[in-house]
């Protein structure tokens, strides 16, 4: 997955370089950005702890905008803050 900076700032996040990401991403995109094997998201799926999944007959999508929102919440404040 090829990750490129965006050209515009999101007013809701503080990240200086937002990456440009699909709408909805596969289950090994969604590994890649958290860093994490496949069978973690999947795990993360069954137990419900995995924002924005989608289902689209057999196939299981992230929202990536679902997905930054939680990972931007689960963030530790830092020493500035």
């Amino acid at each position: 997955m090829r990750i490129s900076p965006a050209t515009n700032q999101s007013a809701s996040h503080d990240i200086a370089a937002t990456p440009r990401l699909p709408l909805l991403l596969t289950i090994d995109e969604a590994a890649d950005l958290l860093r994490t094997s496949r069978r973690a998201i999947y795990a993360m799926i069954a137990r419900h702890q995995l924002p924005g999944v989608v289902r689209i007959r057999r196939r299981v999508l992230v929202r990536s905008a679902d997905l930054l929102d939680w990972l931007h919440q689960k963030r530790a404040p830092s020493p500035e803050e």
